[in-house]
């Protein structure tokens, strides 16, 4: 058992930073039932932190001592372990673009996948299931526009968007209006306002 407790530790050690470890992944170093038994002591003592049912991550050293890894890191490395599209809520997307000062408390994201929630260190991320059109232009304002302005809803809308006429580059602007198809009808309706005052 020591042995394979060893390998699972050195092949954790070996992903970036946050990446989640299951334990289909560690079959290639002994019998499911061995690998579950290795993760669930690896728990205990320390090593390894369960971050959810069947999803573990290895805590990261500092000078501080050992901590979880980033929130963000965490979601990257599920985002492509599962192949799902994995972003911010609108909340998060409303403030990082200025639209309002209002600091999310909880990590939410919006998901491809599943609800479900992890545990990361103290803190719960909550992950949504989301409509594909929320989940467009991961990583780029133009997704974050639209994320946003799912949050803020029909009522703030225009305004939000002459806020971020100021904010925003004409191509990321463009590139939120080409979407408008994909978009719910109050939302496509205050995109193509905006390009018709501009």
């Amino acid at each position: 058992m020591q042995t394979i407790a060893k390998k699972v530790l050195e092949y954790a050690a070996g992903l970036p930073e946050g990446t989640p470890l299951v334990a289909k992944e560690l079959l290639h170093l002994g019998g499911r039932a061995a690998v579950d038994q290795v993760l669930s002591r690896l728990v205990k003592r320390g090593a390894l932190l369960r971050a959810g049912r069947g999803i573990y991550v290895l805590p990261v050293e500092s000078r501080f001592g050992a901590h979880a890894p980033s929130t963000n890191k965490l979601v990257e490395g599920l985002a492509g372990q599962r192949g799902e599209t994995i972003v911010p809520h609108g909340a998060a997307a409303a403030n990082a673009l200025g639209l309002t000062t209002q600091v999310p408390m909880k990590a939410i994201y919006l998901t491809s996948g599943r609800n479900r929630r992890l545990k990361v260190g103290v803190q719960t991320v909550e992950f949504r299931h989301a409509p594909i059109w929320q989940l467009i232009f991961p990583g780029r304002p133009a997704g974050e526009v639209v994320r946003a302005l799912a949050w803020l809803g029909p009522e703030k809308a225009g305004e939000a968007l002459r806020k971020l006429r100021s904010k925003l580059q004409p191509s990321e602007l463009e590139e939120v209006a080409s979407a408008r198809a994909r978009l719910p009808t109050w939302m496509a309706q205050e995109v193509s306002a905006l390009l018709t005052h501009g």
